[in-house]
C-alpha cells in the first residue's frame, strides 16, 4: 500500500462513518488503521466537528460538516485525476 496523506486518511474515515452509525472497529478496518492511529484521528475529527460520537451505542457518524468536507475532497480529487490523465495523454 502506498503512503497516504493525512487528508486521504481523514476522508476514508469520514466515508466509512457516513454509512450510518458505525463502531470504532468498522472504522479501523475500513480505513486500514491501527488502534492507536484511529484514536488520534477520531480525537481530531471530534474536536473539529467532522464526526459525532454516540455514548448510547458507542458509535460514530459523520456530521453535516464532515459530509461537506467529503464532498469538497471528492470534487478536488476528481479534478486532479482528470488533470493527471490529460497530462499523461499529452506525453505519449
Amino acid at each position: 500500500m502506498r503512503y497516504r496523506t493525512r487528508t486521504e486518511i481523514i476522508a476514508r474515515i469520514l466515508e466509512v462513518a457516513s454509512e450510518g452509525t458505525v463502531l470504532k472497529t468498522k472504522i479501523m478496518y475500513g480505513a486500514f488503521l491501527s488502534h492507536q492511529q484511529l484514536k488520534e484521528y477520531l480525537s481530531l475529527l471530534l474536536d473539529r466537528g467532522l464526526i459525532q460520537f454516540s455514548k448510547q451505542g458507542q458509535t460514530y457518524r459523520t456530521t453535516e460538516k464532515g459530509l461537506h468536507f467529503l464532498d469538497i475532497y471528492t470534487t478536488l480529487n476528481d479534478m486532479l485525476d482528470k488533470k493527471n490523465r490529460s497530462d499523461n495523454k499529452n506525453i505519449t
